[in-house]
């Protein structure tokens, strides 16, 4: 269900999903403490609303761990809130990578690789690490036409990130492997 909208007449800010809608209220929260974060602070989005579902059928237990006592709905989602309201999603929680004790966002390494020439499709994964945790890799497709050298394009996004957020290894791949239902 949707639960933000950019304002039809108004100022619409690039990566952002736009302000609550009516009556929607939005608060992002610490991923290990539920306490409501400052604004800018990225954390998990939890949401209320008459358009929010009341739980999930005959499930009570499923029902009982994705909401608060309060009501809201915790949605998986990581974002942030601006002071001004806007909304912005940087990934999902299921997603996140914990290297050497910090959280990196695959989406903000995968919008890196976006930008290089020749990537038709990417995905950033947090792997085992012996001395991290968790490593981080890419796996990269490329345009038809084009050759991927994955050490240059390895080299030149470390160049635009922090070295805790490095890419371990970057695998070019004829095609990303995906389940039934067409996710990474």
């Amino acid at each position: 269900n949707m639960i933000t909208s950019n304002p039809y007449d108004g100022e619409r800010r690039a990566g952002k999903v736009g302000h609550p809608l009516p009556r929607v209220e939005i608060r992002i929260t610490n991923q290990e403490t539920a306490v409501p974060n400052t604004a800018g602070e990225i954390g998990m989005i939890e949401v209320k609303g008459p358009n929010v579902f009341t739980g999930y059928w005959n499930m009570p237990e499923k029902t009982a761990e994705e909401f608060c006592e309060d009501g809201f709905f915790i949605t998986g989602d990581l974002g942030q809130l601006e002071e001004a309201g806007y909304v912005q999603i940087v990934g999902r929680s299921k997603d996140l990578i914990i290297s050497g004790g910090y959280n990196i966002y695959p989406k903000e390494i995968e919008l890196l690789l976006d930008e290089q020439e020749g990537v038709l499709e990417r995905a950033v994964i947090g792997v085992p690490h012996p001395d991290f945790g968790e490593g981080v890799i890419g796996v990269l497709v490329a345009k038809p036409g084009f050759t991927l050298d994955s050490e240059a394009l390895s080299a030149a996004i470390h160049l635009r990130i922090a070295r805790f957020k490095q890419l371990k290894q970057l695998f070019v791949l004829p095609k990303l492997p995906r389940n039934t239902m067409g996710k990474v």
